[in-house]
């Protein structure tokens, strides 16, 4: 049986006007769809499939069959408004309160996902208060394909500026959901789970200052968390950062766009102190996640043999990366692995990133000489340049940071090992000059001890540099 089955027909010949608004989909064959539905959850007479409970634990194929199509029908506007005038949200409240289905629950979250396309379902969803607290109650639920609906579902709420907040206060003010979104972080090997979730909190966090604060400061022990049945379970005593770390790593190899939101979601921390102290806090003093940073930027992004163009495409998983290298160096500056690490990953900029801004550059100066450019391509360049722009200043602030802890044996071994040359310092004296003169010279005294006719060389290209030596 295919699990989204093609949706029926509407007969008109057979009854007039039972089409549902310009489909050709039944709204007799909806309502009784929508009927059987009520039946699964309180049948009349006792179900011998049923459990000892008097619920159902599976769907038979013919029900599920018909509702999976209903799922699918969802997507359509008109089929969607019929299901929010024939009470269907009400129904599948009484779904949740009674179904020990799995699948069924899936479902109807699915359809409702669906269903809050449609910005005027969706505020009727999101102002009804009872179904906006079943609804994160699913958060706690143990079946991973009904938490990836919910998250679906939730997402799309948090995507509709007329109802964001009343859901950013409805999660704020319910403390389980950090914790069940804390569990599935840190637990979970469903990759599809873990990126959907992740936006759901990147989205939160972006929204919401306060909410992101509360959950960096957050932590409680005898959480209520998710559980195979009716009694909870205890939870840990959740940590944001080494929730965040962890389902990172679950995604970084499956799919590069959950990466790149949970890295946002990281750098996002950055932006007030009490997140990144959480980042450098978290277990072994931030060692795990300047490992998981460094080893990303070093092993898997921007290799030598990618061709100039993957900067395009990572972008942004970079800058939200250096960002919180940056933030974290500059704050645990005497911390251990950062200072054995750090005239590597220094060496690594020069080498990758600034290397490919300067054909970025270069790009941008032969994009400019298209005058018959049409505007909508033009639009997409300058947002384009606009990312890159925000990496390159990224890139700088941390590399001159970088220069100022380079000692003699770190500069030594550059060039020993090819990492510093007289190209690689001129691209990096070109983006990083004049705004990071104080760096630059720091770098260029030490250089003179190492190399002096490199410096010697680095001074004529640079007469700034000349000036005030």
């Amino acid at each position: 049986m295919d699990r989204n089955p093609s949706p029926p027909c509407s007969d008109a010949e057979e009854e007039e006007g039972d089409a549902v608004g310009n489909t050709v989909y039944s709204k007799h064959w909806l309502f009784s769809v929508l009927t059987r539905l009520i039946e699964v959850i309180a049948p009349a007479e006792p179900d011998p499939a049923a459990s000892p409970e008097g619920a159902r634990t599976e769907l038979d194929e013919e029900m599920e069959n018909d509702i999976c199509k209903v799922w699918d029908m969802s997507m359509d506007e008109d089929v969607a408004l019929f299901l929010q005038e024939f009470n269907a949200p009400d129904i599948f409240m009484g779904v949740f309160a009674k179904s020990k289905c799995p699948r069924l629950t899936e479902i109807c979250v699915g359809i409702l996902g669906n269903m809050a396309c449609f910005q005027d379902i969706c505020m009727s969803i999101s102002k009804d208060e009872n179904l906006g607290q079943v609804l994160l109650q699913r958060l706690c639920d143990s079946d991973s394909s009904t938490l990836l609906e919910t998250s679906r579902l939730l997402l799309t709420c948090l995507s509709q500026p007329e109802v964001a907040n009343v859901w950013v206060e409805r999660i704020r003010e319910n403390p389980s959901v950090y914790d069940c979104v804390c569990f599935i972080m840190s637990s979970s090997t469903n990759v599809d789970l873990l990126v959907k979730v992740g936006e759901v909190v990147d989205k939160l966090f972006d929204l919401d200052e306060e909410l992101m604060l509360n959950w960096i400061k957050n932590g409680t022990c005898q959480s209520v968390g998710p559980s195979v049945d009716d009694s909870p379970e205890e939870l840990p005593d959740f940590k944001i950062v080494p929730c965040i770390l962890e389902a990172a790593k679950q995604v970084r190899s499956d799919n590069p766009e959950g990466l790149d939101v949970y890295m946002h979601i990281l750098q996002l921390l950055t932006t007030v102190d009490e997140g990144i102290q959480a980042i450098v806090q978290a277990p072994d003093g931030g060692k795990e996640a300047w490992s998981l940073l460094y080893d990303l930027v070093c092993q898997e992004l921007c290799q030598p043999d990618d061709p100039p163009i993957i900067v395009q495409e990572q972008k942004t998983v970079l800058a939200s990366i250096l960002s919180v290298l940056s933030a974290m160096f500059a704050s645990q500056t005497e911390q251990e692995y950062t200072r054995m690490r750090k005239s590597k990953l220094c060496f690594f900029l020069l080498i990758r990133i600034l290397q490919y801004m300067e054909g970025c550059g270069k790009r941008a100066v032969d994009n400019s000489k298209e005058s018959k450019q049409e505007e909508a391509g033009r639009t997409e360049i300058n947002e384009e340049d606009f990312h890159l722009k925000i990496l390159k200043d990224i890139c700088c602030e941390l590399l001159s940071n970088m220069l100022q802890e380079l000692t003699k044996e770190n500069t030594l071994e550059g060039l020993h090992q090819g990492h510093l040359n007289e190209q690689t310092c001129s691209c990096a004296f070109q983006n990083l000059l004049p705004l990071y003169f104080a760096s630059v010279e720091s770098f260029l005294e030490v250089l003179r001890e190492a190399d002096q006719a490199l410096a010697d060389n680095l001074e004529k290209r640079f007469p700034s540099l000349k000036v005030h030596t």
